[in-house]
């Protein structure tokens, strides 16, 4: 099974575990389960940050890259294809990022972990 996280998901996995609900650590924590990091998370993480609505406790920049080291975690770049697929969304999900997050989800064929 392929898990796509959400941002906030993704912080807490790094640096926050004990925030996740039990439930879906043990999905993550399964070693037959490919983990994914959208760019798209990281770009949300930088703007907030540069607009002074983030303070992480790792440097950006090392995150992805201990993830990777750490737990295997595959980046997954934006593509024509996760745009197209905007068009496929419930006009509801009004985030730009979450909605790319969704869309990269179904194109890809994983299921978006969100923890909250």
């Amino acid at each position: 099974m392929k898990l796509l996280f959400d941002t906030h998901t993704f912080m807490w996995w790094h640096s926050e575990p004990d925030r996740i609900p039990i439930d879906t650590l043990t999905l993550l924590q399964n070693p037959n389960h490919e983990l994914l990091l959208s760019i798209v998370s990281l770009w949300e993480m930088q703007i907030k940050i540069q607009l002074g609505k983030l303070t992480l406790r790792d440097d950006l920049e090392l995150m992805p890259k201990t993830q990777q080291e750490q737990n295997n975690i595959t980046l997954v770049s934006i593509n024509f294809l996760h745009i197209l697929e905007l068009k496929n969304l419930p006009l509801h999900y009004k985030d730009p990022f979450d909605r790319l997050l969704l869309a990269q989800s179904k194109v890809e064929n994983a299921t978006l972990i969100r923890a909250c």
